[in-house]
């Protein structure tokens, strides 16, 4: 199962590098999420839980993962392995790059064994659920960056 989401942005890099990293922060941002904690290490890098919501109309399905956060600034990519919930496994990779005078990010997430089977993964979890909530994330985000919240 793979998906993949990207939008551009009227800001800098480092400015959408920096709110796509304060994850802690995405809640203030993003009206889909319900929390961001870090369990362990420092914020950037360490073991994350992130809890949203999926909506379907009125209705909101609470989803809930737990990853392991890298880094990498200097590369402009993020990088999580979930490591526990229905997404166990999965790799998702973001990437801020410079893009028509301001920012292009990419979000895609990879799941080569999922335990939920193949069918489940790729008919519902991934199109349903991964890439309608990536998509939400990257235009909150988007939204934050251009209005000049978060960071500065």
């Amino acid at each position: 199962m793979r998906t993949y989401n990207e939008t551009a942005m009227q800001a800098s890099p480092e400015r959408v590098f920096r709110l796509a990293s304060d994850v802690e922060r995405w809640p203030g941002h993003l009206k889909h999420y319900r929390s961001v904690t870090f369990r362990s290490g420092e914020a950037g890098d360490g073991i994350v839980e992130m809890k949203a919501y999926r909506p379907f109309g009125a209705l909101r399905w609470p989803v809930w993962w737990v990853s392991e956060m890298r880094l990498e600034p200097e590369r402009g990519r993020i990088v999580y392995r979930h490591i526990e919930g229905v997404t166990s496994g999965m790799d998702v990779e973001w990437i801020v790059e410079p893009h028509a005078g301001g920012s292009r990010a990419v979000i895609v997430h990879e799941w080569k064994r999922p335990p939920v089977g193949r069918l489940a993964a790729s008919g519902i979890i991934g199109p349903g659920f991964v890439h309608a909530i990536a998509e939400r994330t990257l235009l909150g985000l988007k939204a934050a960056a251009e209005k000049g919240k978060g960071g500065d």
